[in-house]
């Protein structure tokens, strides 16, 4: 199997500099999933890992979180031949997620949660909230890199990651690179310095 880390890192996903994490911290080391997900080819490598892992576990649908999860959700189901069914954010954005645009579910349907990036699992436990709502059986939860370290949970239902990655980050006051001088990017900016 195709090392995921090394994929991205070939098609320029996996980025080294001076970042501003959505978290407000610092970091050396990004992962911009859109770069994956604007190449169809490199989506359909990286979603053959997916594949590979579960081809044999009776999968009928592959459920994905808006927004990245939707495309390697989409992928997967393709290349096992199934269905596929999106968790989008709940008009009511209290209420986490839910399934609309007519999408059911058969009775006792076995599920695999596919999401791109798991740092805490917000928007995973968010789609298997909205999956408590349904007849189904959550196999497992896949993701395409974890972050967490292996920290994160959900109950008892497996994870499986393609790679797993910890990554550094600082407060800026505590950042080497801040007091190096580097100047630091927002990430998703277009590589517009952010303010300090």
């Amino acid at each position: 199997m195709v090392d995921t880390l090394d994929q991205l890192r070939a098609i320029g996903a996996l980025k080294r500099g001076h970042f501003l994490f959505s978290s407000g911290r610092h970091g050396d080391v990004y992962l911009e999933k859109f770069d994956l997900l604007r190449d169809p080819g490199a989506t359909s490598d990286v979603c053959r890992g997916f594949v590979e892992r579960f081809r044999d576990q009776a999968i009928d649908v592959v459920v994905g979180p808006t927004t990245g999860g939707i495309l390697l959700a989409f992928e997967t189901a393709r290349q096992l031949r199934v269905a596929a069914a999106y968790a989008e954010r709940a008009s009511d954005e209290a209420a986490g997620r839910e399934f609309r645009r007519g999408t059911s579910f058969a009775p006792g349907s076995r599920v695999l949660v596919v999401d791109d990036i798991l740092t805490t699992g917000g928007s995973v436990r968010e789609t298997l909230a909205a999956l408590e709502r349904h007849p189904v059986e959550v196999v497992a939860v896949a993701v395409l890199v974890d972050r967490s370290g292996g920290e994160v949970e959900f109950g008892g239902i497996p994870l499986a990651a393609l790679a797993s990655q910890r990554i550094d980050s600082w407060l800026p006051e505590a950042c080497p690179m801040c007091a190096a001088g580097e100047p630091v990017v927002k990430p998703g900016t277009t590589g517009v310095p952010a303010p300090r």
